[in-house]
């Protein structure tokens, strides 16, 4: 193979990996002026791909052949170490023709006006959820006639969705025949035996994902419009407007001849010559087995498939892939843009070769992160995130702006913000990892963590630290951020929870102007209101070592006193082994403050000798929220029957009959699982008007 790398750094890399020398590289420092780097031709992308290949799975053998890694871990087994509303009337359904509520939920998002992908969509007169492999459509309001209307049998596992009109969009996780997947599809996830029967649970393969336009303006009859098959899983996506963004993750695909062990021989670990010999063969072995693939291998096509059901592939550009000028391990972060608003949309697609972190997006700007990668644990390092801005402010394209670097990782997309002026807020917590004084032989050390807020601005390509807050809450880790306006919020966890006001109308001086500290954590910070914050989270007593002691709390904290941040109302809500996905997902977490209303799902299980299904519960809890007043239990929508009904035998990692999601419109709330949707009056939560069910997933091998 005829060999080019025109980047600096690969070039360095490259012959520093030459020979298959027995000596690792040192592994590179943080980068301090990041950016993406484009290819010009297929050659400089191919070489880079494989010696990015070659240095993973080098640096994974060597740990093991020197000790690392656990040593005899990688012996004699296949541990791949480097993976890591109204009846349907006479037409057969339709919209609602009665008059829409005069206010009602949709998904919770963290900027308004950004639209966020759920398995759960509605427009306060119709209710879409994506359950098993169908869309479901209903009628929703009038709530008492809350009907199912049709459905729409998808490949592959939907996971999620938008709605824009009369269009709905699904992101769905399939197989496809690529030339270093050849050895996975077998029952894969998409290959449907039966209806119903959507692979294994739990052996079933994805590698692609499913872009499907839906055109739901008769209820009854979904029709699939348009669908692209892109290599890469769904890792998160945006719409604004009638734009919609899609992120994929590809993971890096490895060779079926690439082996991650040393075949076992008797006394081989008592031999180390021998045992290095065969490692630094097998890294040879696997190398040349590397360099030895074509790029259509590593960078498998799509297809799109037409209205009239014809098949067109999707070639691809070497040159609109790009790389980061730093050390990430080998992978493909694609930002496809689906403009709506075109009568036969088509999608555009940047790509860089890397992993993908979170990601934020303002109206116009979209935000990806990713960590520098260390190869091994030493000393010394401290971890790092890199930040790559995209302008979206085009409908129908996505392109690259700048980016920059920030000591630290996030804990997720509420970690990060944009302000009115367009500077990049950013909560990070940095581990360190430094000598262990106390265990010499300790060669990796031990971690050390500390916390703050960095502000960031774009400067000729370039995102640059403009302002950053001291170090905040040392040894401990955030657990939770909100940014609003010029007021950032930051919780840190260890023993208690130090809840952290932050002002920041001057980017280059952000300052920390009052602490707090309360029992617990909160894992989710919303706004009520400009003076006061909703939160949920976990209870724990100071110093307390009983489990069983803590329970899910919603908080409410006034912070019209910046300076003096107070904890006003807590309701603990169950027992130590309660949970509420809303805890951890923010679409779960539903306020109408049209209303003063909050939903959370609910989950707990208690033995009970008389009738193992009676010690589920899964239902809606519904507060009413006050900043003043404090919380008020307005009661719970059940759905607990629903786990009676279809049995354990129906669920599975994709489908579980718990209530998950819920919308509130006027004074009727309805609860939202894999299994159905229940509404009821917010007077009358325990007395439902109407239930519609869905159907079970077989989950037979």
């Amino acid at each position: 193979m005829a060999r080019r790398t025109t980047q600096a750094a690969a070039v360095a890399l490259a012959a520093a990996l030459a020979g298959c020398s027995n000596k690792l590289p040192d592994a590179q420092p943080l980068v301090k002026r990041a950016a993406l780097q484009s290819f010009t031709d297929c050659a400089s992308l191919e070489d880079y791909i494989e010696d990015n290949a070659v240095l993973d799975m080098r640096s994974q053998l060597e740990l093991q052949r020197d000790g690392y890694g656990g040593g005899w871990r990688g012996f004699g087994g296949p541990e791949k170490m480097a993976a890591d509303a109204a009846a349907p009337n006479a037409a057969g359904g339709g919209k609602a023709n009665s008059a829409a509520p005069s206010a009602y939920t949709t998904t919770n998002t963290q900027v308004a006006g950004v639209d966020e992908a759920d398995f759960v969509k509605n427009d306060g007169t119709r209710i879409f959820v994506l359950s098993g492999n169908k869309l479901y459509s209903t009628l929703s309001w009038p709530a008492s006639a809350l009907a199912l209307q049709g459905s729409l049998e998808l490949e592959g596992h939907p996971r999620e969705m938008f709605l824009d009109g009369d269009t709905v969009v699904v992101f769905s996780a399939v197989y496809q025949s690529y030339p270093l997947d050849s050895g996975n599809g077998g029952g894969a996830v998409g290959e449907a035996a039966e209806p119903g029967y959507i692979g294994s649970p739990w052996y079933g393969y994805t590698n692609a994902t499913k872009v499907t336009v839906v055109d739901v303006s008769n209820l009854a009859q979904p029709v699939a419009a348009r669908a692209w098959y892109l290599p890469g899983d769904y890792a998160n996506s945006r719409r604004v407007g009638q734009s919609v963004r899609l992120v994929l993750r590809d993971n890096f695909r490895w060779p079926s001849a690439v082996k991650w062990w040393v075949d076992w021989e008797e006394g081989l670990e008592n031999d180390q010559p021998k045992l290095r010999a065969k490692y630094d063969a097998l890294i040879a072995q696997n190398e040349s087995t590397i360099r030895s693939a074509a790029l259509s291998d590593w960078l498998p096509e799509g297809k799109l498939t037409q209205p009239d059901g014809s098949q067109v592939t999707l070639p691809y550009a070497c040159t609109d892939f790009a790389h980061v000028n730093a050390p990430t391990r080998n992978g493909l972060v694609t930002v496809a843009t689906l403009d709506l608003n075109n009568p036969q949309p088509s999608l555009q697609r940047v790509s860089v070769v890397g992993e993908v972190g979170e990601i934020f997006a303002s109206h116009t700007n979209l935000y990806v992160t990713n960590r520098h990668w260390w190869w091994w644990p030493a000393p010394g390092q401290a971890d790092h995130t890199y930040l790559h801005k995209f302008d979206i402010s085009q409908p129908d394209t996505t392109t690259y702006v700048a980016s920059g670097g920030v000591a630290g990782h996030i804990v997720d997309q509420f970690s990060m913000d944009e302000d009115a002026a367009g500077f990049f807020r950013i909560a990070t917590t940095t581990t360190s990892r430094v000598a262990d004084v106390l265990n010499p032989l300790n060669t990796w050390g031990i971690l050390e963590t500390t916390n703050r807020v960095s502000v960031m601005g774009e400067n000729a390509g370039e995102l640059v630290l403009v302002g950053q807050t001291p170090e905040m809450a040392k040894g401990e880790r955030i657990y939770s951020s909100r940014f609003v306006g010029t007021k950032g919020y930051v919780v840190t966890f260890k023993q208690v929870d130090p809840l952290f006001t932050i002002d920041l109308t001057n980017p280059q001086a952000p300052t920390v102007v009052g602490e707090l500290k309360v029992p617990g954590f909160s894992s989710y910070i919303h706004p009520l209101g400009p003076n006061h914050l909703l939160t949920i989270g976990t209870y724990i007593p100071e110093n307390s070592t009983n489990w069983q002691e803590r329970a899910l709390q919603l908080s409410i904290f006034d912070v019209s006193n910046f300076a003096a941040p107070v904890q006003t109302h807590n309701h603990l809500v169950g027992t130590a082994s309660s949970w509420s996905e809303a805890a951890y997902d923010h679409r779960a977490f539903n306020h109408f403050p049209a209303k003063g209303l909050l939903a959370i799902p609910f989950f707990d299980w208690s033995y009970s000798a008389a009738n193992y299904w009676d010690s589920f519960l899964s239902e809606l809890r519904v507060f009413g929220v006050d900043a003043q007043a404090g919380f008020t239990v307005k009661g719970s929508l059940s759905l607990s029957d629903l786990y009676r009904d279809y049995g354990y035998n129906s669920w599975s990692w994709y489908w579980s009959p718990e209530v998950r999601r819920s919308v509130m419109a006027d004074d009727y709330v309805y609860a939202i699982s894999d299994a159905g949707i229940r509404v009821a009056h917010v007077g009358s939560l325990s007395t439902p008007l109407a239930t519609v069910k869905f159907d079970g997933v077989s989950t037979k091998p």
